[in-house]
């Protein structure tokens, strides 16, 4: 089966899990805060010359108070419908092929690709044939 490509996704599908909260606000006072304030531990270099090197200003560091930017709380979206995927349908193309095993040549070289992630693995006596009377002998 593969999928429709003439099956559309309905206009009024919701893709949404989740929505945001109409019943969630922002605290009043979330924005009082700045997000760095002035070193309070801070002091002035004793070999500070205000001609050379300008007026003193105390380091910024980050407020421990600060909120950091609002968003709203999330909640399921009770009109989710969930992914949409188009319907499936039978491939108008496959052919079954009872004898897609037989070949018509026989086999000239074989590769195999071992992917291993622990060393050490030793891999032996590897047949292939035809014949399953020989593979069990």
């Amino acid at each position: 089966e593969i999928d429709d490509a003439s099956d559309t996704k309905p206009e009024d599908w919701v893709d949404a899990a989740e929505i945001a909260d109409p019943e969630d606000s922002k605290p009043a006072d979330w924005d009082k805060e700045p997000e760095k304030v002035v070193d309070p531990e801070a002091e002035k270099p004793e070999d500070w010359d205000e001609e050379d090197d300008g007026e003193w200003e105390a380091p910024m560091i980050a407020n421990p108070n600060f909120k950091g930017e609002w968003k709203q709380k999330m909640i399921p979206n009770p009109e989710y419908k969930g992914i949409w995927k188009p319907k499936r349908i039978a491939n108008p193309d496959y052919v079954h092929d009872p004898n897609v095993h037989v070949m018509s040549k026989p086999v000239g070289t074989v590769g195999i690709d071992v992917w291993q992630v622990k060393s050490g693995t030793v891999f032996d006596n590897i047949i292939i044939s035809d014949s399953i009377e020989e593979v069990k002998a």
